[in-house]
């Protein structure tokens, strides 16, 4: 009988710029709306300070994102040149190179230099890519990805408090944000921990935490001014 297995690291790269956007979206504007109103703001003052701090946001987290994870992909190129002239220079030592990985993970000497002789005559670079640097299609950098699911996951957290700080009375705008805030950062502990495969209670309790942090130091500080 087959067995069926899910694998989950195909989605570090997209899952981790997206919670992080969603995660800082919700943070970022309900600790600023929090504070800004407990500063004794007037209401209006508020949404304008949302609306620039969710742009503002938006763009900081796209620009974080895709200069980081540009820089990955900077490695991972410089690498691969390393590796494609090593190859170019010295391919019977870069085989030997191969098959001692393989040796090391398990597999007889001789068999371990068969399965280096046929993967690198069929792509020599992706195979050491793979198995000596450790890059993959599935783990390789992608910027401009990551700079959107960034933007767009942050633009989706940061909303929601910025419409409940529009539909709260003024007297009432703190709690509610604060309310909306924490329970929509527990559905995204929730949800990350779900797709990552990890614990549902501890990655909810671990965001509730400092969501719960945030908003209480912001608005202190708001509250000092």
């Amino acid at each position: 009988m087959a067995l069926s297995h899910i694998h989950r690291t195909h989605r570090s790269g997209w899952l981790r710029a997206a919670v992080l956007g969603a995660n800082d979206g919700v943070l970022s504007m309900s600790g600023l709306m929090v504070g800004v109103a407990a500063a004794q703001t007037q209401p209006h003052g508020v949404l304008v300070a949302g609306v620039a701090g969710l742009v503002a946001g938006m763009l900081s987290m796209a620009a974080g994102e895709y200069v980081s994870v540009s820089s990955q992909a900077d490695i991972e190129r410089a690498d691969l040149a390393v590796e494609q002239q090593s190859l170019q220079n010295e391919f019977p030592q870069e085989q030997a190179e191969l098959a001692d990985i393989y040796v090391r993970r398990g597999l007889e000497p001789e068999l371990a230099q068969r399965v280096a002789v046929q993967l690198m005559a069929f792509d020599a670079l992706g195979a050491h890519a793979r198995d000596d640097i450790g890059i993959s299609d599935v783990t390789s950098a992608r910027p401009m990805i990551a700079a959107m699911t960034s933007a767009l996951s942050f633009a989706s957290g940061g909303a929601v408090p910025l419409i409940a700080a529009t539909l709260a009375t003024r007297a009432a705008l703190i709690p509610v944000v604060a309310s909306v805030s924490l329970v929509l950062l527990a559905l995204v502990g929730a949800l990350a921990a779900q797709i990552g495969g990890a614990r549902i209670l501890p990655g909810t309790l671990r965001v509730l935490a400092w969501g719960a942090l945030a908003m209480s130091v912001t608005g202190l500080a708001g509250r000092l001014f």
